[in-house]
């Protein structure tokens, strides 16, 4: 049904839904991105569903964007450009208020998108040798469609430390600065996301989705004028000299002209 993702469902309802380009990175295509948005509505409507675990095939959680949907969208005009950044938006907003548990298990590394992913889960966990990084500012670009679920998540004192500097951070800091909730050894993490699955088969399915529910609206405000927002503003940093060099540097396989 899915070319990039997997969705299995065991005899308790809880699924796990497998970003399946191991071969990318799972990094996120355009057709990823709209096949978890697909993904997500059909597991919040589904009654047998109790939880869903997000997790990456392969040695990577995911890498963030595609290479080669971000090298299209340097061609694009700004209204199809916009279009794009919509399609992330919406796979966040979508996953960000999916009525059931939605438990990360990060297997492996975490870059630019790979990071919002994380921060739209309920919980995540982390294998200790993942690493993390928001890696946009070094192609001139900026994190922003995720912006508003990885600062809901770390607070914005927090989010400063790395949201800026592309920074390489270890699995313990990911803890330190809230991303993920623990971190483990990579032949502990089953067990590990299943200590987080396990107390949802004791709750009621309606409570649980009701008091997510109400957990988002008391929350930071993440609605349709911030989305907007973040749309405009990836749009209009795609527009710049500093991501045309940025792009332009990485598939040239050169360092671009800020780096020191």
């Amino acid at each position: 049904m899915f070319d990039t993702l997997r969705i299995e469902t065991d005899a308790r309802g809880i699924a796990t839904l497998t970003l399946n380009r191991p071969d990318k990175h799972n990094a996120m295509s355009a057709q990823m991105l709209v096949e978890l948005t697909d993904a997500a509505e059909q597991l919040g409507a589904d009654d047998r569903v109790r939880a869903v675990v997000l997790t990456g095939a392969g040695g990577s959680f995911c890498a963030g964007g595609d290479l080669a949907w971000m090298q299209a969208q340097r061609e694009m005009d700004r209204a199809t450009r916009s279009a794009e950044a919509r399609k992330l938006a919406t796979m966040l907003e979508v996953l960000n208020t999916l009525p059931k548990p939605l438990i990360g298990k990060v297997q492996g590394n975490a870059f630019g998108g790979g990071v919002g992913l994380a921060c739209v889960c309920d919980v995540a966990v982390a294998c200790d040798t993942a690493r993390f990084g928001f890696t946009e500012t070094r192609l001139g670009l900026i994190p922003a469609t995720i912006g508003p679920y990885v600062l809901a998540r770390m607070g914005e004192g927090r989010a400063r430390r790395v949201f800026m500097s592309a920074r390489i951070f270890d699995a313990a800091e990911a803890v330190d600065l809230g991303l993920v909730a623990r971190v483990v050894p990579q032949q502990e993490l089953a067990e590990a996301v299943e200590a987080d699955v396990r107390p949802y088969l004791s709750c009621a399915p309606g409570a649980v989705a009701a008091a997510k529910r109400l957990a988002r609206d008391l929350g930071p405000q993440i609605n349709a004028a911030v989305v907007d927002r973040t749309v405009a503003a990836l749009s209009a940093q795609w527009e710049t000299p500093e991501a045309d060099e940025g792009i332009s540097a990485f598939f040239d396989k050169r360092k671009p002209r800020w780096v020191t």
